[in-house]
């Protein structure tokens, strides 16, 4: 489905600017450590922290996803590590980050969200974080993005027990005008999580 959406496009889904959720939480970008980028799409978020300096991995499985953010990072001359990943399926990278960051990666059920965050957590070492940025259930009464299952949306208690035993640093509930490519456009019912995994 993602590649045909992507593959559809005669530009970037997305735009090429990084979600607002990371520039909003520039603090974290730390250049010199390292980033897991999760489903990553076109490049537009793991290129803007490369671009801050971090050592970055992105992880993502649609070709013309890929050939889009390989383009973008060579034309900010920064380097990723875009490596092809079924983010469900195959294994990811054994190197544990200072920062994994998912965003809008709602693409997912239950069934799937708990394999998504159990992969993020083993692969945030300790003392790093995880940063999570999506939308919340009210989303589905806007329709500017996202998906349409009420089951694949997030809801603070959610993230809060899915997260259990970690610092819980940041967990906002909000609404915001968001434009970012024609796939996010509109206002828009987010929310942002920042856990801290113990130790470190």
């Amino acid at each position: 489905m993602w590649e045909e959406r992507y593959a559809g496009s005669a530009d970037y889904v997305f735009g090429t600017a990084p979600a607002q959720f990371l520039r909003d939480h520039l603090d974290y970008l730390i250049a010199g450590q390292s980033a897991l980028a999760v489903a990553d799409g076109e490049g537009r978020n793991s290129v803007f922290m490369a671009e801050r300096g971090l050592e970055v991995t992105a992880l993502e499985f649609a070709p013309t996803a890929l050939d889009r953010a390989r383009s973008l990072a060579a034309e900010k001359q920064v380097t990723v590590d875009f490596q092809k990943c079924d983010i469900l399926k195959d294994p990811w990278p054994k190197a544990q980050y200072d920062i994994v960051a998912g965003i809008f990666i709602q693409f997912v059920g239950p069934e799937g969200r708990a394999v998504q965050f159990e992969r993020m957590q083993t692969a945030t070492k300790p003392g790093g974080v995880v940063m999570l940025h999506g939308y919340t259930q009210k989303q589905l009464e806007y329709g500017t993005g996202g998906p349409p299952f009420l089951e694949n949306l997030y809801t603070p208690e959610m993230l809060r027990a899915a997260f259990s035993g970690w610092e819980i640093v940041t967990l906002e509930a909000y609404e915001r005008e968001v434009q970012e490519g024609r796939g996010h456009s509109g206002m828009s019912a987010l929310i942002d999580l920042i856990a801290r995994k113990p130790g470190g």
